[in-house]
């Protein structure tokens, strides 16, 4: 049986040959006779690996035993199987970290090369340069030449440069990076030259990665090369991403102002127009020949607010109709969520819940409390939406009386600074009018001939401008002058109106004085108001302040909200003060609980008119 698995073995490598000695003439240039040497002869292994001083193994590093069989060693005509045999490559598949590399000897025309002791670790190297092409080959024989180093390195790659010392080391070039760790692989081996077993014939490699100039160089180029190509294509990505620029403007021109001026008054063209506009004044084009046409063009642009304004009152109704659209059908919807709610709890009731299986009463009712806890979510929505509007009521009433106070006076105000810049605004008119006239004067007297009839009308027509505008302007100054005298009376009145309010404060200072001596004076008066749950005027005030506030929210309302108003009258107003007194007055004021779950929240009420009943 041991012979016919030993015969299978035989020809299955005699058929794996073939196809690597027909690779040889495609890989590396090596003699296929070195590569071919027979090593069936177990005995002259290891005569030759003790000439070199080195424990005799077998080819998978087991050391060779006394008893071991020529006959089963090594099958003849089969060379060992090397990582530099064509076909193969130099460097070896990937070998799990956990066991051990096994080189195998290599052949070559002028040399032999022994592999390492497997058991040893791997030699050392230092750390890679950048674009490292450049090996150091230490521990050469002393006779070894360059020839011999090309014929054991070109095996790992084209070679570019060898620079050979006399101390037994060299430098070597290559064309490729990866053809360095090629180069690598051969570190540990010891070489020997022929037959010989001359000390200075034989030696033991050690391959390192070497720094070079050239190397360096080589690389920064390329990095630098990479570098370009990358803020190139970032370049180009930002030229695709960046957005158009905006059209060039066109210089101003008659005939250019009267295009502007056209689309100024069509909706569709208005903002490319006024674009236009914008950029024309921010250049410095208007001067005093310039400053009618421009004039006209603002009053285009003015034409337009009107428009906008209109536009937005028409959207702003459009967002009222659909928020009142949305509460009625969020009505609607609760309506129905009502209605399914009272057919769940008709059908709980005994008279109907019996005839139905366990089963159906579960479903029954798990959809009861889905329903109700839909209704109760829509419902708080619904009264958000209420008490967003109640509050937006009461800011405007708020609002209201506060601004019916300030418009008096900053009607006037506004009155008086309209006139004010309507009056500067007729000046300057005047002024250039008056320019207008000096400049036609001056050609008049250029020209040293006779006035055209045009001209004389021109002339007669200015007068008569400036005869209107001097006479706009005296109305202006009158009512200008009328207004501040307006102005000055609602000061005086603002004044006296001052003076009363502190008169009014003194009395009611001294009213109180009188007040306190004569409690001190009688007892049950004191003793009355002692038992009074309202303790001071200031708490009547806040009271009277709440109630009324309250009373416009019959819902009700939480005690925040109650503070924020009264926030407004007076910052020092404290919360838990207000809670104290809502609380001393019960037949005034209730607390209630509204709300389902996480919604739950305490509101208080006005309830002082059934309280009024039952005191």
């Amino acid at each position: 049986m041991f012979i016919v698995v030993l015969f299978i073995i035989v020809r299955t490598l005699k058929q794996l040959q073939c196809p690597l000695v027909a690779d040889n003439s495609r890989t590396l240039n090596v003699d296929s006779t070195a590569m071919t040497l027979p090593m069936s002869d177990p005995t002259a292994w290891a005569t030759a690996m003790n000439n070199l001083g080195m424990t005799p193994l077998g080819i998978a590093g087991q050391p060779i035993l006394p008893d071991f069989d020529p006959a089963l060693g090594m099958m003849t005509g089969i060379p060992p199987i090397t990582p530099m045999m064509p076909g193969l490559g130099i460097v070896p598949p990937p070998i799990p970290p956990d066991m051990p590399v096994v080189k195998e000897i290599i052949h070559c025309k002028s040399c032999t090369l022994f592999p390492p002791n497997p058991n040893l670790p791997p030699p050392a190297t230092r750390e890679r340069p950048p674009g490292c092409k450049t090996v150091f080959v230490g521990g050469l024989p002393e006779n070894g030449t360059e020839q011999i180093i090309v014929e054991v390195f070109e095996q790992c790659g084209e070679i570019i440069a060898i620079r050979k010392s006399k101390k037994n080391f060299c430098h070597i070039r290559f064309a490729e990076e990866y053809m360095v760790d090629k180069a690598l692989y051969l570190s540990g081996y010891r070489i020997r030259l022929g037959s010989s077993t001359d000390k200075k014939d034989t030696g033991r490699l050690h391959v390192d990665f070497a720094q070079a100039r050239d190397d360096l160089y080589e690389w920064e180029c390329k990095q630098r090369m990479l570098a370009r190509e990358e803020r190139h294509r970032r370049r180009m990505e930002e030229e695709r991403l960046h957005p158009p620029s905006p059209p060039p403007v066109v210089h101003y021109s008659d005939h250019e102002c009267s295009i502007v001026a056209e689309k100024l008054k069509d909706d569709s063209k208005f903002s490319e127009a006024v674009q236009t506009l914008l950029t024309w004044i921010e250049r410095g084009e208007v001067n005093r020949r310039s400053a009618n046409n421009f004039y006209s063009m603002i009053q285009s642009a003015n034409s337009h607010v009107r428009r906008l304004v209109n536009e937005k009152a028409a959207h702003e109704k459009d967002m009222e109709e659909a928020k009142e659209k949305f509460k009625q059908a969020l009505s609607g919807i609760l309506i129905q969520f009502e209605q399914i709610v009272a057919v769940y709890h008709s059908a709980s009731k005994q008279k109907a819940w019996d005839h139905f299986t366990k089963a159906q009463r579960k479903n029954i009712s798990v959809w009861c409390k889905q329903a109700e806890e839909i209704r109760n979510i829509h419902n708080d929505e619904l009264m958000g939406i209420r008490r967003e509007e109640e509050m937006e009521m009461s800011d405007d009433e708020i609002e209201e009386t506060t601004e019916t106070k300030e418009t008096e006076e900053s009607a006037l105000v506004s009155q008086a600074e309209a006139l004010k810049e309507e009056n500067d605004s007729l000046r300057w008119q005047l002024d250039a009018y008056r320019n207008e006239v000096e400049l036609l004067k001056q050609e008049q007297g250029k020209a040293h001939r006779e006035d055209d009839p045009n001209k004389e009308q021109q002339l007669k027509l200015l007068q008569q401008a400036l005869q209107g505008m001097q006479q706009h302007l005296l109305k202006v100054q009158e009512e200008y002058k009328r207004k501040e005298a307006e102005l000055e009376k609602v000061k005086d009145d603002k004044l006296q109106v001052e003076k009363m309010l502190e008169n009014l404060k003194e009395k009611e200072t001294c009213a109180s004085r009188l007040c306190t001596s004569s409690q001190d004076s009688d007892y049950p008066l004191e003793k009355t108001l002692n038992s009074s749950p309202i303790k001071s005027e200031r708490e009547a005030l806040l009271v009277g302040i709440i109630s009324t506030f309250l009373h416009v929210h019959p819902f009700g309302a939480s005690i925040e909200y109650i503070c924020s108003y009264l926030h407004r009258l007076d910052n020092k107003i404290c919360t838990s003060d207000v809670e104290c007194l809502m609380g001393r007055l019960q037949h005034t004021f209730r607390q209630e609980m509204t709300g389902v779950g996480a919604s739950l929240e305490k509101r208080w009420k006005f309830c002082g008119f059934e309280g009024l009943k039952l005191t």
